[in-house]
């Protein structure tokens, strides 16, 4: 499926004490190409120190960012103080630099949150550089684009020509003559920003959204959460219904369940205990199926009149296929795509779309209490 047109245009990026890396970015992505890719706002994520150095270089009335903006007619991009995103502790206090394991270990949850609200809204597209800062700020933005990106989102790293690259005088290549100084072993020479030659180069990324839970789309999410969650890593295959607390656990995750779900889907773990196989749900309505999943239903005090009513004439697919819509999506929306495929209803049989079974082998279900 294809994204949604983007309605709001935003470039992420990591800085350290070289500001310069926005302006090269933002360069090489609306003026040094034939297709000009414009955001409609800048945001950074960096330390307190860098930030005022940020703010100082590039915001100020003068500052390099409006320079770049003027010289090359760009419309108006929203970059004000507060989209310079600082890092912080746990405790809301700034993060001047980034060296402990804490340290890293905060950081690496800021700029995981920061990427999971910014990719949240379906109609942004969203271009990440990770040129700047210190390696392992660009690495966790990398990865947190990784978790959550979307098809229209972008990384990517500015390359700039010698001498310009390590520069603090270089910000982007002027249309003008701008002669900038530059230290050539024990000698200054002067050099013109105007030759420098800055392009971006693409990087591809692996995108795992789609095996994220939606408490971590839709909500804060710290790094190792995403990661483990996308990776399905440290989950344990294993289906635990306990009938005393009405409470299921797949992966070791809690999954809220409606008590008509919770039926479903203890129904089919009964059978799948038992070695029976698939249930049919052709147009013609199937009364056994129908019995018994209501007699589950009365056990888990889960029978209504609407209930009874929608399956007076037995289960058939008009009743089974939204059903089993249902409980998949409370599987997935607390395991994510990936952690859910075990443990969903599945096709089977020479008909498939009439004959419908839990596939999850009998040993990895685990039924307890009950009255």
């Amino acid at each position: 499926m294809s994204p949604p047109p983007a309605t709001r245009r935003i470039l992420l990026a990591v800085t350290g004490l070289t500001p310069q890396v926005v302006t090269e970015t933002l360069y090489a992505l609306a003026c040094h190409t034939a297709l000009p890719w414009i955001p409609d706002e800048i945001h950074l994520i960096t330390t307190a120190t860098a930030a005022e150095n940020a703010r100082l270089n590039l915001l100020l009335p003068g500052g390099w960012f409006h320079r770049l903006c003027a010289d090359y007619g760009l419309p108006a991009i929203s970059f004000p103080v507060s989209n310079i995103h600082i890092l912080c502790d746990a405790d809301g206090k700034t993060l001047d630099d980034i060296r402990t394991p804490l340290q890293n270990t905060l950081a690496a949850d800021f700029i995981t949150e920061t990427v999971r609200s910014l990719t949240q809204p379906i109609d942004t597209e969203l271009h990440v550089s990770i040129a700047g800062g210190r390696k392992t700020m660009g690495y966790y933005l990398g990865y947190a684009l990784s978790l959550y990106g979307r098809p229209q989102d972008r990384l990517s790293h500015v390359l700039v020509s010698e001498p310009y690259e390590t520069n603090r005088e270089f910000y982007y290549p002027t249309p003008y003559d701008h002669p900038i100084h530059h230290r050539r072993g024990d000698k200054e020479i002067t050099v013109d920003a105007r030759n420098a030659r800055v392009e971006l180069a693409d990087i591809p990324f692996v995108r795992l959204r789609g095996g994220l839970p939606v408490e971590l789309l839709e909500g804060a999410a710290r790094f190792s959460q995403a990661v483990a969650a996308a990776q399905n890593s440290g989950r344990d295959i294993g289906l635990v219904i306990d009938l005393a607390e009405r409470r299921v656990t797949a992966s070791g995750e809690i999954v809220s369940l409606t008590r008509q779900n919770l039926a479903l889907l203890l129904w089919l773990a009964q059978r799948r205990k038992a070695g029976l196989g698939p249930i049919q749900c052709a147009k013609a309505g199937n009364m056994e199926a129908a019995d018994a999943y209501l007699a589950i239903c009365r056990q888990l005090d889960a029978e209504d009149d609407r209930t009874r009513n929608s399956l007076k004439n037995g289960m058939d697919s008009a009743w089974f296929s939204p059903a089993k819509t249902r409980l998949h999506d409370a599987l997935t929306r607390a395991l994510g795509k990936n952690g859910a495929k075990p443990y969903l209803i599945q096709a089977s049989g020479p008909k498939k779309g009439n004959q419908f079974e839990l596939t999850l082998a009998a040993e990895h279900i685990h039924l307890k209490g009950g009255r």
